[in-house]
């Protein structure tokens, strides 16, 4: 699943937990005091909680997420710099846009998700940015992942989208980037010379 592929760099990420045991998420809640809770097979911010010690609900939020104990998900420490936004990266062959765009919970909301009535807008990669990027794209590169999605929260990655990269649509309106072209690039120089392109090949603008 791909919610999983983040466990791969663990010195990226927020503290994060993947169980079924309904002990050790409550455990984790106890030790990190804010948590969120999300399924591994949802998508768009779909059945994502945040929960605390002093959350009454906890329980009951974490029976519902796991089935009982039956389904695993996925918890990890509540990063307070989501209010700035959560950012997604498209790194096309593991090369990042060099902007990112920053999903914006609406109020009285803990997700950014366009879906759930986030707003957006396009931000510059900062330097944090580009060191995971540095680190998870080269990984990607290799496992021959054209076309991926990163969510970075403040310092952390707490994501990578391999089925459902989106927000090319917005950032090339934004900044007149031509982010399908470049992919097709890549694709066609791929069945052309049975390699990948260099990473370091520039993004180009739209015609």
């Amino acid at each position: 699943m791909k919610k999983l592929a983040i466990l791969s760099f663990p010195d990226l990420a927020p503290p994060t937990l993947v169980t079924r045991s309904m002990g050790q998420l409550l455990e984790f809640i106890d030790l990190h005091g804010r948590v969120v809770l999300k399924p591994l097979d949802g998508m768009g911010g779909s059945r994502i909680f945040v929960t605390s010690t002093d959350d009454l609900n906890r329980h009951v939020i974490v029976e519902t997420l796991t089935d009982e104990g039956n389904r695993s998900v996925m918890a990890q420490r509540f990063i307070p710099e989501i209010r700035e936004g959560d950012k997604r990266i498209l790194l096309v062959n593991g090369t990042p846009l060099p902007f990112a765009l920053a999903r914006i919970p609406k109020a009285g909301e803990s997700r950014g998700n366009l879906a759930r009535g986030g707003t957006a807008h396009g931000v510059p990669l900062t330097n944090r940015d580009r060191e995971i990027c540095a680190v998870v794209g080269t990984r990607l590169a290799q496992q021959g992942l054209t076309f991926v999605g990163l969510d970075v929260i403040g310092h952390y990655l707490t994501e990578i989208n391999v089925t459902s990269p989106t927000c090319a649509r917005e950032l090339e309106t934004a900044y007149d980037l031509d982010i399908g072209g470049q992919i097709m690039d890549h694709i066609i120089e791929t069945l052309k010379t049975g390699r990948s392109m260099s990473p370091d090949s520039p993004l180009r603008a739209s015609p």
